[in-house]
């Protein structure tokens, strides 16, 4: 290995997958040979298990699927608003100074502690949940969207007002066109964020989706169930992910990394 060396297509997958079964060869160790009690970690074989009765028997995949409605829907919400916002504080200095201090005190407000407030203000409905994801994703969006368009060489910009572009023609031809591929990459990022604020959501108030199962399953002293929740997350995730990186190299071949 040599530092910042590529590595092929074939050699990145198979580097994850050794990692994956490593994690689960230890985990068989640690509860198969005795050195966890089942009480507080499932093993393997349980997890799956109680993962398929979940599935069989008790309707998880509609509840994976309010949790994926959810996620899409509070994050699809919060790049409408932030979208506009982030490029006219990027491209603006004026609105960048008005917004900049509002927006880098709400993104550290955890979205955690607006839920008392949301309960009062939207009920426990759907609603509730998607502002909780819209107020986790939406402030980090615009900065981050900010900094991107903000940051586009100032020498590109010099060249297109040369050629007589308008203010509105730089902001449209230059800075979008170059931060385009880095903003791609931020709501691949934002969007993995957005599911950690879904099962908060989900963990108050709630009679469907993957956080309230966990929350039974505590109740129950079920460590398996809990466990196949956990990872239902992470292989949607990791879907998602690779989904969002397979369009973006798609729009954006010039800025594959």
């Amino acid at each position: 290995m040599k530092p910042l060396q590529p590595v092929s297509g074939g050699a990145r997958i198979g580097y994850g997958v050794a990692f994956f079964a490593l994690f689960v060869v230890l985990w068989s160790v640690a509860t198969f040979g005795g050195y966890v009690q089942r009480l507080f970690l499932a093993d393997p074989l349980t997890m799956l298990r109680e993962g398929y009765s979940l599935l069989v028997q008790y309707g998880f995949a509609f509840d994976i699927g309010m949790t994926i409605w959810r996620v899409i829907g509070g994050f699809v919400l919060a790049v409408v608003v932030a979208l506009p916002l982030g490029i006219l504080m990027g491209a603006y200095k004026p609105v960048e100074a008005f917004l900049e201090p509002f927006v880098s005190f709400a993104r550290y407000l955890p979205a955690s502690a607006f839920i008392p407030l949301l309960i009062l203000w939207a009920g426990i409905g759907e609603a509730q949940k998607l502002l909780v994801i819209f107020i986790g994703s939406v402030f980090q969006l615009i900065l981050m969207i900010a900094v991107a368009v903000g940051s586009i060489r100032r020498d590109l910009v010099d060249a297109a007002y040369t050629l007589g572009a308008t203010d509105t023609s730089v902001v449209r031809r230059v800075l979008l066109p170059n931060a385009a591929p880095e903003i791609a990459e931020i709501f691949r990022l934002v969007l993995g964020w957005a599911w950690t604020y879904v099962i908060v959501a989900e963990l108050i108030g709630s009679s469907s989706g993957i956080g309230h199962m966990i929350t039974d399953s505590q109740a129950l002293l079920n460590t398996g169930q809990i466990i196949f929740g956990i990872i239902v997350i992470g292989l949607i995730g990791l879907v998602s992910d690779f989904l969002f990186k397979a369009v973006n190299q798609r729009l954006f071949p010039w800025a594959a990394r």
